[in-house]
């Protein structure tokens, strides 16, 4: 039995059944649907059928609810039944319900990790952050939203693969191979992604000092004044920009700086290596995907830090030398939905939706026209969702469903890239890939620019985190040795980060706040990690565990931990097959209140009697396997200490 809940509900969907066949035969069947009361002193499960039943019969629902409970025989699961205003109430046997919810538990340590019947080949494409800067604390939502939607995807029972797009192709990382180049292609001295991301963004800050400085002055010569405004505070931006590289990275920005003064057109340059790129040149692939690794190097430690790791790294530039964008764009040629525009081609992907019902079959607006995207630009150049297209195609050809988590700003161009998947024949593929959007995160710390070289990276916000629990940890019980502190400080600080990119739904935006992340005492990673050490404690101060009688679990408190304990697994379920982590948090944030207030009211171990002590640690022991596996979907350990 590996969900009580369905258990409980199938019996009692048998008893009403039986009772309705009885008392008005004749009766069409209809579905007996349950909701949960609002409080256990109300029962377990709540039925609304007399309210369906009594159309049919023609009779008051309450009166219908009043016959149909005098008539309903008992069970096993199922002590009392009680009319509630029309509806059917029913009230477990507690000795009977507690051993079934707890012992199903405590056998199955995956408790709750419910298997599809239909189990699929699923990609979860995330992060995919340009090779050029730090994860930053935005980038780090994306990891971390797209991790736990692969261990719900894969506790779920789906074949699952990770993959992480590389955007290797394009002026940005020209833009840093030129700088590296500058610099004599030197090995890092420092964590791969901050040693790219400083070569990145002194490389653009000196190309742009030099640039505006220039305009400057022939603004200066013209007597321009608007102009001069203009550039002067362009100049100002970029010169604060510079003074804190130079205190970031003094080496690398002072290098690049004085290299740069000494190339005529730093401009031409990185466009002809850009190209050069482009084109396959063995010379320039070595260099480009040599910075690139150094920076997915640097990606992989501060994201493994984490736990979250990938399957597949696919590279932008592969799809491009294998003509992939081209066969895609020539197959839309073919179709009758492109056109040429003021010597651009575009795709009418509203035509597409129409012709095909696509609105109607992904559940859009039938009244929103939906933009034309731009396939081609009048001078020849392709843009990148020609190559979301191919990489699409190529994902598929791995799997049975696709889900890319990409921030919700690019909606609109993950919608025309199934649009026009649809519009070449691939109509399964637009049906089964799945656009995750994902909202912001705000820090007081103001505005992020890579291009500038001002971002929080994770590891800053981490570190921070760690450094705050290891603080917090310390004043709570300060006897412990140092390094245990020091891991504890660790799996908290982590799992404070985890739990608030996790915990705010994915279409909302994160104010980040250390107060609440770090909170102990409610709704926080710290908080049900507590709650997880707590269980751990009483059941390793048990000396023993006597017999237990669940039929003493009478407490309504008791009652609330076993019924949330049931719907785990469906819970879990819904999670999966909706992809919503915050399902999750919120349930195991409900678990972890409702067990503190259960054992601050209640005795486990020096409890009235011998069997109630055994079956008050049973319930703890079931709460400790249930909050692990909950935070365990979330990617966040559960300490035995804190």
């Amino acid at each position: 039995m590996s969900n009580p809940l369905n258990k409980l509900r199938e019996e009692c969907s048998i008893l009403l059944k039986e009772t309705i066949t009885e008392s008005y035969p004749g009766v069409a069947e209809f579905e007996i649907k349950f909701t949960t009361p609002p409080n256990v002193t109300m029962g377990e499960l709540s039925s609304p059928l007399c309210f369906q039943l009594s159309k049919q019969i023609k009779k008051n629902p309450f009166q219908v609810a009043i016959e149909l409970v005098r008539k309903i025989k008992h069970s096993s699961l199922i002590s009392s039944v009680e009319a509630v205003n029309g509806y059917i109430n029913f009230h477990v046997n507690i000795e009977e319900w507690s051993k079934l919810v707890l012992e199903t538990v405590i056998n199955d340590s995956t408790y709750g990790y419910l298997k599809t019947g239909d189990p699929e080949k699923v990609i979860v494409e995330h992060t995919s952050a340009n090779p050029i800067h730090p994860i930053t604390i935005g980038t780090a939502r994306n990891a971390i939203l797209g991790d736990c939607l692969a261990k719900l995807v894969k506790k779920r029972g789906h074949d699952l693969s990770i993959h992480f797009l590389v955007n290797d192709m394009g002026r940005q990382v020209a833009l840093a191979v030129f700088g590296w180049k500058l610099l004599g292609t030197p090995e890092p001295n420092m964590r791969g992604e901050l040693f790219v991301g400083g070569i990145y963004a002194s490389t653009n800050v000196c190309i742009e000092l030099k640039k505006v400085n220039l305009e400057l002055k022939k603004a200066e010569e013209k007597e321009d004044v608007s102009l001069i405004t203009e550039l002067q505070e362009e100049l100002e931006k970029y010169e604060d920009a510079a003074i804190d590289l130079e205190k970031n990275y003094p080496l690398i920005f002072n290098s690049i700086k004085e290299k740069i003064s000494l190339v005529e057109d730093p401009s031409s340059e990185i466009v002809q290596i850009n190209t050069a790129y482009e084109t396959n040149q063995p010379d320039v692939v070595k260099l480009f995907r040599k910075l690139v690794k150094i920076c997915l190097d640097g990606f992989q430690e501060s994201l493994g830090d984490l736990g979250i790791v990938y399957d597949a790294f696919d590279y932008e530039s592969d799809l491009v030398w294998a003509k992939k964008a081209d066969e895609v764009l020539d197959n839309l040629r073919k179709t009758d939905f492109v056109e040429e525009d003021q010597g651009a081609l575009v795709l009418d992907c509203d035509g597409v939706a129409n012709i095909y019902g696509l609105k109607q079959r992904w559940g859009l607006s039938i009244n929103h026209e939906i933009p034309r995207l731009v396939l081609v630009r009048k001078d020849g150049t392709t843009l990148y969702p020609l190559r979301d297209m191919a990489y699409s195609i190529y994902k598929f050809s791995l799997a049975d469903k696709v889900i890319n988590v990409i921030g919700q700003e690019q909606a609109l161009a993950q919608l025309q890239v199934r649009i026009a998947l649809a519009a070449i024949g691939k109509m399964d593929m637009g049906d089964n890939q799945l656009h995750y959007g994902y909202e912001f995160v705000k820090l007081p710390e103001g505005k992020m620019s890579g291009r500038l070289g001002r971002y929080v990276t994770l590891q800053e916000v981490v570190d921070k985190s760690v450094e705050l629990a290891f603080d917090e940890v310390t004043k709570r019980t300060p006897d412990l040795p140092e390094e245990q502190r020091k891991s504890i400080a660790r799996m908290v600080g982590y799992g404070a980060v985890k739990y608030t990119l996790l915990s705010v739904d994915a279409n909302k935006t994160v104010i980040f706040d250390w107060d609440k992340a770090l909170n102990f005492e409610t709704n926080s990673a710290p908080f049900i990690q507590y709650s997880h050490a707590r269980t751990c404690n009483i059941i390793k101060r048990a000396e023993s565990k006597p017999n237990s009688d669940y039929g003493l679990l009478t407490d309504p408190k008791e009652r609330e931990i076993i019924s949330l304990l049931a719907s785990f697994p469906e819970v879990f379920q819904s999670a999966a097959d909706q992809l919503k982590p915050v399902e999750i948090t919120s349930y195991a944030n409900t678990l972890a209140d409702k067990f503190n207030s259960f054992y601050s009211a209640l005795r486990v171990l020096n409890a009235e009697k011998p069997e109630l002590i055994g079956a008050r640690l049973t319930l703890v022991e079931a709460a400790r396997i249930v909050l692990a596996n909950s935070l365990n979907l979330l990617g966040i350990e559960a300490p035995e200490r804190m």
